[in-house]
């Protein structure tokens, strides 16, 4: 007899495949979404964050969304060694389910203790969050707030993260902040990087480290506007493809977000708020945040590779577990 969770699953996928081909053929294109929508009030409670504290200051970013979906019981039992904090979309299943069977695995490690999460906004469309909710009744990894889910709100999707870890997790020695898209060696960010048999280190952050300015080009995916940023170069900041923090950080980022006026691009405000800390970012050359066609050899000396479809990453989670043996 197949188990319940084997059926659900089953199950699941079906329904992502009806849903998804149903949305193909019925449904337009979203259109562009501002920068920060207002959240939908909500009659629930949201959870306090004890950890965070009381700030006397008036907030300039509140970030009062409530949280839709959560698992706030995830680290209560046993603390983690590691987070990692992945963003997504509710039509990417099939890139969620890879991560799940390949690196992101949470037994892949049965001497350390490691959290995978998955974390979305509100869709628009009351169809796919519903299948996301089904989703997490199975999987038990999908952290949700109540704001829109677009390109331009995923600095909101990040921070929810690390209000995340530092309201429920604040004990984790690591965080990692990765994409859907984004193959990991966690051989490699375990035991080359973070070490686990050495002291943790605190405020800590590394990954792929650009130095460079807004673009002003307004058809540019990365256009920064001037009133929004008027600066001519960015601090330091880490590639959002993939970077990694010490836990505490976490908080003193979320804390510095809510006096930090948002921008778009996600990974250059966690690079301003890492200014106002005095944190410095470390190169790691490690982080790709490119695409790298695979061998087996060059694939072990990366931590992270940008662009792989759900079947690459099982294609090369198989072919590097089953060659471990093999010498480069």
């Amino acid at each position: 007899m197949p188990s319940k969770v084997s059926c659900l699953y089953v199950l699941t996928v079906i329904c992502w495949a009806s849903a998804l081909w149903y949305l193909s053929i019925s449904r337009p294109t979203s259109s562009y979404v501002s920068q920060q929508s207002t959240p939908a009030r909500k009659a629930a409670k949201r959870a306090t964050n004890d950890t965070i504290g009381n700030i006397r200051t008036r907030p300039l970013n509140p970030h009062a969304f409530d949280y839709i979906i959560n698992e706030p019981k995830k680290c209560e039992t046993n603390v983690p060694f590691l987070v990692i904090l992945i963003t997504t979309t509710h039509k990417e299943f099939d890139a969620r389910q890879a991560i799940r069977e390949t690196w992101g695995d949470e037994s892949t490690f049965s001497d350390l203790r490691i959290i995978t999460l998955f974390l979305l906004g509100r869709s628009a469309d009351t169809v796919l969050n519903q299948m996301v909710e089904q989703e997490s009744e199975i999987f038990h990894d999908i952290v949700v707030e109540d704001f829109v889910d677009s390109y331009h709100n995923l600095t909101l999707k990040t921070l929810m993260g690390m209000r995340w870890v530092a309201t429920f997790c604040n004990q984790a020695k690591y965080v990692m902040k990765t994409d859907s898209d984004i193959f990991v060696n966690m051989d490699n960010l375990v035991y080359k990087l973070l070490k686990p048999a050495t002291k943790p280190r605190r405020r800590y952050f590394t990954g792929y480290v650009i130095n460079g300015g807004p673009i002003r080009d307004m058809r540019s995916k990365w256009y920064m506007p001037r009133d929004l940023y008027p600066e001519s170069k960015y601090p330091p900041f880490c590639s959002g493809t993939g970077y990694v923090f010490s836990a505490d950080v976490a908080e003193l980022i979320y804390k510095t977000s809510l006096h930090t006026r948002l921008l778009h691009l996600e990974d250059v405000y966690v690079g301003v708020c890492l200014r106002k800390l005095a944190i410095h970012p470390y190169q790691n050359s490690g982080f790709n945040h490119w695409k790298m066609a695979y061998s087996l050899c060059r694939y072990r000396r990366v931590i992270t590779v940008h662009q792989i479809s759900p079947e690459e990453m099982h294609r090369i989670w198989n072919d590097m577990t089953s060659k471990k043996h093999l010498k480069c």
